[in-house]
């Protein structure tokens, strides 16, 4: 599995890629759309693309903002899009939704998006509500506090454990939903279930009702930890799809604390028996559990969803 398509809908709102050349009569209201702001390879810079999409859209209608594509060549001096982006931010006072790195396969693969330090970001941004990022190549966070977060998700093919214990010790009261894709060491996610100890605690985290540990060669233990961690029970839906859980994980999450209050459980991509499966489909009989994307029983070759 890769990411192959562009997001066609961010915070409820279609997406509006936006076009330098089009005029600003033909552009669609400000707020009415989720505007995705990227540039092409080897063309113009990001940053001339922003200054272009900051003076024609009425910036201060606009509520979704996505970022795509910007220049990874090596050969480029380009710094990405945070800086752009910070100098902005009192021309963007409504934004409640980002998402940094909607690209995809053809564009660059997921370890190779070159992302940064995004503390900056959420500095500059305080009233966000969602907040996205792809890719955990250099990417680095501080702790921080946020009372209007609800949606924070990290997608990578390794997510640094830096990172993750940054999310771990972040004070963010309404957070409804977290999802994390831990990926590989082989492409830097290093975490360990011990970083993940004061999410599972839940003490930070009043509000959330949607948790995804997911994309993990260590799955196996991250479902061990997940089947007595005190955050389970308040949520209504749990993510543990596209790694590599196997039998072991799963009896794990079996044995622990019941699940029967779930709406919805995710498992897909797994290398579970067909046993097990029919086990897990039994014990929650009015959960919506997805069992799709069952992998061969390959204990040699084992892959998450999404690494490379």
């Amino acid at each position: 599995m890769t990411v192959n398509h562009h997001l066609t809908e961010y915070a409820g709102l279609p997406v509006q890629q936006f076009d330098p050349e089009t005029e600003r009569e033909g552009l669609p209201d400000a707020g009415a759309v989720a505007w995705r702001v990227a540039s092409a390879f080897e063309e113009a810079a990001f940053e001339e693309v922003f200054a272009d999409f900051v003076e024609t859209v009425d910036t201060t209608g606009v509520t979704a903002l996505i970022i795509g594509y910007w220049n990874m060549s090596y050969d480029s001096k380009e710094s990405g899009p945070l800086e752009p982006l910070v100098a902005a931010a009192e021309r963007l006072p409504n934004l409640r939704s980002l998402f940094v790195g909607d690209i995809v396969m053809e564009e660059s693969e997921i370890s190779w998006i070159e992302q940064s330090d995004i503390s900056p970001l959420l500095a500059a941004f305080p009233r966000l509500e969602r907040f996205g990022v792809r890719g955990g190549n250099g990417l680095a966070l501080d702790p921080f506090r946020s009372e209007h977060l609800r949606e924070l998700r990290l997608e990578s093919g390794g997510l640094p454990a830096a990172v993750v214990r940054a999310v771990a010790a972040s004070d963010l009261p309404n957070l409804e939903s977290l999802v994390m894709w831990l990926g590989v060491d082989q492409y830097g996610g290093d975490a360990t279930v011990a970083d993940l100890a004061p999410i599972l605690s839940g003490e930070r985290l009043p509000a959330l009702r949607h948790l995804g540990l997911q994309d993990a060669e260590i799955q196996d233990q991250i479902c061990a930890a997940v089947a007595g961690a005190p955050v389970v029970a308040r949520l209504e839906s749990l993510a543990l799809s596209m790694g590599v859980l196997t039998d072991e994980g799963a009896e794990a999450l079996l044995s622990g604390q019941p699940l029967t209050h779930l709406k919805s459980l995710d498992l897909h991509h797994h290398y579970l028996s067909e046993a097990m499966a029919a086990r897990i489909r039994a014990a929650l009989p009015g959960v919506e559990v997805d069992l799709s994307d069952e992998q061969e029983e390959d204990e040699e070759w084992r892959y998450v969803a999404v690494a490379e």
